[in-house]
C-alpha cells in the first residue's frame, strides 16, 4: 500500500495532547498541505489562522465549550496549536473549500507523526464579540466564516482504533 493510502486509512482524531509545542517545520508542512487543497475554480478562498498563544486558545475553548453547552470542557483537548480555517462566504464553494483545507491538514499531520482533530463550532465562535475582534485583528472581513479548527500537537497516548467500515458505505451503479 502506498504511504498516502496508508495515512488516509490509518489517521485517527487525537483527543489528548502533550503540552510540548510542535516544531515550526512541522507546522509549516501541515500549513503547506492545507494551502494545496482543492478549491472551487482554484480561487483559494480559505484563510488559515494559527494560534499558539495559550491565553487566546483558553478564551476560544471556553467560548466553544459554551456554544456546545458544556461550560468548563477543554474542547481543544489541550492541543498547543489551534488552526482556524475561514473561507469567503461570497464563494459558492466556501464550505467545501475550507473543509478540504482542514482534511489536507489532518492527513499531513498524521503523515509526519502529529496528532490532529477537527473541532466544530468555529462559525458560531467567530460570531461572538471576542471572535469578531480577533477577525478584525487578523484582517478578515465579515464575509469570512469560520469553517472549523484543526488542532495540532503530539499525541499523548494512542488514539482509538478505527471503527469497522459500514457494509453499505459504497453503492455501485453498474
Amino acid at each position: 500500500m502506498s504511504e498516502t493510502l496508508k495515512t488516509l486509512t490509518e489517521r485517527r482524531s487525537v483527543r489528548k495532547y502533550k503540552k510540548e509545542q510542535i516544531k515550526d517545520e512541522e507546522l509549516k508542512a501541515v500549513l503547506s498541505a492545507g494551502t494545496f487543497a482543492a478549491t472551487g475554480m482554484g480561487m483559494q478562498s480559505p484563510r488559515i489562522v494559527v494560534i499558539q498563544d495559550p491565553e487566546v486558545i483558553q478564551k476560544l475553548t471556553a467560548i466553544n465549550a459554551g456554544i456546545m453547552g458544556k461550560d468548563g470542557l477543554d474542547s481543544f483537548y489541550g492541543a498547543p496549536t489551534v488552526c482556524v480555517v475561514f473561507a469567503d462566504s461570497k464563494r459558492t464553494t466556501y464550505v467545501e473549500d475550507g473543509s478540504l483545507v482542514i482534511g489536507n491538514m489532518m492527513n499531513a499531520a498524521s503523515a509526519i507523526g502529529l496528532g490532529s482533530c477537527w473541532i466544530h463550532r468555529a462559525k458560531e465562535e467567530f460570531r461572538t464579540e471576542y471572535g469578531k475582534e480577533l477577525m478584525k485583528k487578523w484582517g478578515l472581513s465579515e464575509d469570512y466564516v469560520g469553517i472549523g479548527h484543526c488542532i495540532l500537537g503530539y499525541p499523548d497516548g494512542k488514539p482509538a482504533p478505527a471503527k469497522p467500515r459500514k457494509a453499505d458505505y459504497i453503492i455501485y451503479d453498474k
